[in-house]
């Protein structure tokens, strides 16, 4: 058999939804859009949501909504996905990295805060935090130094819907939900908890900056008799803003809505195959995950910590185990270099060195988990 690090698991319901817009009169710009977003407001407490066609573009339209413009200087996580950082750049701005926490992986507050009292007041305009392989970050702390600085704050989510944290009140909060982040953003790429092929979202409670996104989603086009210049009839839009095509199709958002019925227990089970690994991979010579303390990890990815990773990577593939590594820090890739010159985080630098991410997909089968772990145990000469 073949394992690969991530895979989608599509139903006969998943199915069922997608033939049904197929044969419907709408597969963009229908009534199946709509739908999503309202199960993704649900989800996150009645926050006000948008769904568009990936999560880059998610980030996209949060930093432009945000009013990124060139010359603004935005502090971003060293550890993610490129995009994180390529937002702030599309819109001309400029990208500083922070270090991350060794314990969860994440944005690390202490440095963090060193950062930002190397620099005067003003001089950052906001903070891109990611919520890494589905460990929810404490937004609530990230806020209070946000706030006592004067940022903004974007809330990367796409590894983390379904996560949950507790704040000092004790109160839970869904990852993304905008309690204490601007705007979050969300990915529903096949390897995410809801898949919808590509696809992504964004999340806020500002009715000013979602108005801001929904407008900018569709070519900065409005059809809204209150915010045009004229009227000429039931055919007549304005563009009042450059905006892009950022639309999801009706036919992604049906596999959406389906798959977030189940989203609750995709995240159960990928917890399940989290706890199998610890259990079955004690005593191995390897750093394992975290969990957060009163929440909810999503478990996007499974990543652990070896000094011996091109062996066991090689070796697993060799059993036909596909695993990755998550991810090469941003500021390594050559475009940064040639922007901001060579630069070294610690903490990011010794995560990066021994982070090899095991297969995690809420479909993966018990005796294919055992394999891995068998896999495993053998390259380290456990019995």
């Amino acid at each position: 058999m073949k394992i690969p690090y991530g895979r989608q698991s599509i139903q006969q319901e998943d199915i069922d939804s997608v033939i049904e817009v197929l044969k419907s009169d709408f597969l963009t710009q229908g009534p199946a859009v709509e739908a999503f977003e309202k199960s993704l407001t649900a989800l996150l407490g009645g926050t006000k949501t948008l769904a568009v066609n990936n999560g880059t573009t998610a980030l996209h339209l949060a930093a432009s909504a945000l009013g990124v413009k060139p010359g603004d200087k935005v502090l971003v996580t060293s550890n993610s996905f490129v995009a994180s950082a390529n937002c702030i750049r599309y819109c001309g701005g400029d990208v500083d990295f922070v270090d991350i926490n060794p314990q969860d992986f994440c944005l690390s507050f202490e440095h963090l805060e060193k950062r930002l009292a190397e620099k005067s007041a003003g001089y950052y305009k906001g903070i891109v935090a990611v919520d890494f392989a589905g460990y929810p970050i404490n937004f609530e702390k990230l806020r209070q130094i946000a706030d006592k600085h004067g940022l903004w704050i974007i809330e990367d989510a796409c590894h983390a819907v379904g996560a949950s944290f507790k704040d000092s009140k004790g109160v839970t909060h869904k990852s993304g939900n905008g309690e204490y982040a601007d705007i979050a953003v969300f990915s529903f790429h096949p390897v995410k908890h809801v898949a919808t092929g590509e696809g992504g979202a964004v999340a806020t409670k500002s009715e000013e900056l979602y108005k801001k996104m929904k407008l900018l989603r569709t070519h900065g086009i409005t059809r809204e008799p209150s915010e045009m210049t004229a009227h000429d009839g039931g055919w007549y839009y304005e563009m009042t803003e450059l905006g892009f095509n950022y639309r999801i199709s009706d036919v992604l958002c049906a596999l959406g809505a389906s798959q977030m019925k189940r989203m609750d227990r995709n995240i159960s089970r990928r917890n399940e195959i989290a706890a199998t690994y610890r259990k079955k991979l004690a005593g191995v010579p390897i750093g394992l995950p975290k969990d957060p303390e009163g929440g909810t990890h999503a478990y996007h990815l499974f990543v652990i910590q070896t000094d011996r990773r091109l062996e066991l990577y090689e070796f697993l593939k060799s059993k036909n185990v596909f695993c990755q590594v998550h991810y090469i820090p941003i500021y390594r890739q050559p475009y940064y270099v040639k922007l901001y010159g060579s630069q070294s985080f610690a903490n990011m630098e010794t995560y990066y060195s021994k982070a090899l991410s095991l297969p995690m997909y809420h479909g993966m089968s018990d005796v294919e988990q055992a394999y891995v772990i068998e896999c495993i145990n053998e390259f380290y000469g456990k019995k």
